[in-house]
């Protein structure tokens, strides 16, 4: 793994077990990896096989628990500096992951490590090309919720185009994800469902999106859509880290290469596309 990469996980981790009642907000971790906040946050499950928010969970109960073990703290003290507002919300949260009371733990005297392993190598391996990718005009069926139900955007965009004679307009069909599901809410998760569009202004009913282009790193995938998921853990947890390349501040984007109406989901081929910073 590239140092780059392990020291950031490294630092942030640092960072949560040295400020458990400070503002251990997902895109203030951004900010202590020197990350974009479009990317940090898989990056960061990719490796450890947790979400930044279970990390400051897990941490800050540990820090807990070995409060309570050295029998110093009073328990509303130890609520407020493990970030909880209220005693009863921390003993919760601690009985959910313990098992046990705090009061309980604190007599029992125990302290139990919980510590995530580094996940690089875990992931399937896939082929991933940088490549110089064009500027494109995009427009689209924008979409909220889960990005596994893209698809009824992209049933609406087809009609569109078929109604409206756009086919010809049309090239490469694209969906832009302009979340992070493992920051935001699956009902609040944004995408863009649509095409490259080669004709005058933005159809009505439809939003505009502008890719810049420049280097990119591409992973082509073989195979049905719900299997892409891996795919995205292979590039943010196998090849990112080793790769010396840092992810530009924008929203990773697939080009799909053949239509699933008419390909068997095991010959399906799409392009997840990973925008990179200028060197």
């Amino acid at each position: 793994m590239s140092a780059s990469y392990e020291d950031r996980i490294l630092r942030v981790l640092a960072y949560i077990h040295d400020n458990t009642d400070g503002d251990l907000s997902l895109d203030a971790l951004a900010d202590v990896a020197a990350m974009s906040r479009f990317h940090w946050h898989r990056v960061f499950h990719a490796l450890t096989g947790e979400t930044c928010a279970q990390a400051v969970r897990r941490i800050r109960l540990h820090r807990a628990a070995v409060w309570l073990a050295q029998g110093e703290m009073s328990l509303p003290e130890i609520a407020a500096r493990t970030g909880y507002g209220k005693q009863g919300s921390f003993s919760r949260a601690f009985s959910d992951a313990y098992g046990i009371s705090p009061s309980a733990y604190r007599a029992a005297g125990q302290v139990a490590l919980l510590n995530p392993d580094l996940k690089t190598g875990c992931y399937p391996m896939h082929d991933v090309d940088i490549r110089n990718e064009p500027s494109r005009r995009l427009v689209g069926v924008p979409h909220k919720g889960a990005y596994h139900e893209i698809g009824k955007s992209f049933e609406a965009f087809g009609a569109m185009c078929e109604s409206r004679a756009l086919w010809p307009n049309v090239r490469a069909v694209i969906a832009v994800y302009q979340d992070s599901p493992e920051v935001v809410p699956e009902a609040e998760l944004r995408s863009l469902a649509g095409a490259e569009f080669v004709g005058e202004g933005t159809p009505e009913g439809m939003e505009g999106f502008v890719l810049p282009g420049g280097r990119t790193a591409v992973l082509t995938y073989k195979g049905p859509y719900s299997g892409i998921s891996a795919a995205y853990h292979s590039l943010y947890g196998n090849w990112l880290p080793a790769s010396g390349e840092e992810p530009a501040d924008q929203p990773c984007y697939e080009i799909y290469l053949n239509d699933p109406r008419d390909t068997a989901p095991e010959d399906l081929l799409t392009e997840i596309c990973m925008p990179l910073a200028a060197k």
